[in-house]
């Protein structure tokens, strides 16, 4: 049986249906606009997910989404993703990355005194270490950063002390006899291992193990955590302790990015920023000890050295390498109490 309103009914749909879909646009646009970040920032670096470096960039991460209740987006990318670490601080500059973690690297940038955040044996130890990055002699670094280079430091992270890996134990330079030693892209190690008795060959860190594997070189220098994440132990028995280069690493971003973001949202990065900064720093001082128990369990032997040759000829090395500012700038490091 057909009621006698229905055309009456239909009517009134017919009317409704146009408001029905102009108000479904609005709240459909409405949302995709409060959904779509104002900005997107790339974070790159070298390590892998289960690194300090990559949870603290992804603490940064939540705390700029929240801070700036969601108009900026940080994209985080370990394991080199955005490229090597020269390739992304070129990429930096050209705007194809926003940020990334770095140090001594930096000095390929005619910042020379970038190399000073990890001079062979010039940190005593992590107090001193914390006393310099974060003190006067830091900040003057980091503004040399950012007038040279237009990388803006935004933080800083504490890096394990390097030690020399290999497949036999070293005791002493004399015993490197032209060992084939991956180091990074950086002028210094390069001239200081050779005065040591190594062979130095630079080489990104994505390609140490197959290298090693492979016997293209022998040794290669980094902090426990690098050993560990790379997987170094499987192809290096013995782990030299050195610590010939206690630093730190910069997160760095585009300053010219930096600028272009409104005073607000330059607040949220400032600040998101120094949470990292802290968080990273408490999960350091727990990774170190457990990545060191790691590499025992795994099977490495550790080797105590002398220490004070490996420091007499480094040190030798990095003061003819070094100009009469960094000579200063070097002293005055060692100066802080």
């Amino acid at each position: 049986m057909i009621s006698g309103n229905q055309p009456t009914m239909n009517l009134h749909r017919l009317f409704l249906l146009p408001f029905l879909c102009v108000t479904l646009l609005v709240v459909s646009c409405g949302t995709d606009k409060e959904a779509k970040p104002e900005h997107i920032l790339r974070f790159g670096h070298l390590a892998n997910r289960q690194h300090g470096w990559h949870k603290a960039a992804e603490k940064f991460a939540e705390e700029v989404e929240a801070r700036s209740n969601g108009r900026i987006e940080v994209k985080v990318y370990p394991n080199e993703q955005l490229g090597k670490e020269m390739d992304v601080l070129t990429g930096i500059l050209v705007g194809s990355a926003d940020i990334m973690i770095t140090g001594e690297s930096l000095q390929s940038w005619s910042l020379p005194n970038a190399i000073l955040c990890a001079t062979p044996f010039a940190i005593r130890d992590s107090d001193h270490l914390k006393k310099v990055a974060g003190g006067p002699l830091g900040k003057e670094i980091e503004q040399h950063i950012l007038e040279i280079s237009g990388f803006r430091p935004i933080a800083w992270f504490e890096r394990g002390a390097r030690n020399l890996t290999a497949n036999r134990a070293i005791t002493h330079p004399s015993e490197l006899n032209g060992m084939i030693l991956r180091v990074p892209s950086v002028s210094l190690y390069v001239q200081t291992w050779s005065a040591l008795g190594a062979k130095p060959t630079p080489m990104a860190f994505s390609e140490v193990f197959t290298a090693l594997q492979q016997s293209t070189i022998h040794g290669q220098e980094n902090p426990f955590a690098l050993i560990k994440d790379g997987g170094l132990y499987e192809v290096q028995k013995y782990c030299m302790l050195t610590e010939h280069v206690k630093s730190w690493a910069y997160v760095v971003m585009s300053n010219k990015k930096y600028e272009r973001l409104p005073p607000d949202l330059q607040k949220v990065i400032d600040e998101s920023a120094q949470i990292m900064h802290e968080y990273e720093h408490e999960l350091f001082l727990e990774q170190e000890e457990a990545d060191y128990q790691f590499l025992v369990d795994r099977g490495m032997e550790f080797i105590e050295v002398d220490k004070e040759a490996f420091r007499t000829e480094a040190t030798r090395a990095v003061m003819e390498a070094f100009s009469e500012e960094q000579i200063d700038l070097l002293q005055r490091i060692q100066a802080v109490k």
